[in-house]
């Protein structure tokens, strides 16, 4: 009785082919190829791009613009990064101009609210990947330096 509970194994023979192995890499999303340059930033390099990121919540665009000139040059991460907050530095910027004149209708004030928190949460974001050395990509910002 106790060999009928037991399941026969399936013993493969050579004549029978093995069946097709499933890409178990199918479901994982491509990292970007840029992703794999930048895995390899120095320790100097994430300091001054998440310089670039947190210091655009005190000096607005002007802090990530003169790292980013002065940097551009000596690391790819730096000038990917500098970019990028340049990039949403500026469009907040923009979002402050629109509520501020929007504060005649009174949305102005609500949206400023907003765009300050967005700001601020999105900037420690930003800071946080890019000192370990992963390129982060600010999910609202108008990509006006490319």
């Amino acid at each position: 009785m106790a060999e009928e509970n037991e399941t026969p194994q399936a013993q493969e023979s050579p004549e029978q082919p093995s069946p097709p192995q499933e890409n178990v890499n199918a479901d994982r999303p491509k990292e970007a190829p840029q992703a794999e340059s930048v895995a390899q930033a120095s320790k100097d390099a994430r300091m001054w791009a998440m310089l670039c990121h947190l210091l655009g919540l005190f000096t607005c665009f002007i802090a990530p613009l003169i790292i980013w000139l002065i940097k551009k040059e000596e690391d790819a991460f730096i000038d990917d990064q500098g970019k990028e907050a340049l990039n949403f530095q500026i469009t907040v910027a923009i979002a402050f101009i629109v509520s501020a004149l929007l504060t005649f209708i009174c949305i102005g004030f609500f949206l400023a609210i907003a765009v300050g928190i967005c700001d601020l949460i999105f900037c420690i974001m930003a800071a946080v990947k890019s000192n370990s050395g992963e390129a982060y990509r600010y999910p609202v910002a108008i990509r006006f330096i490319k």
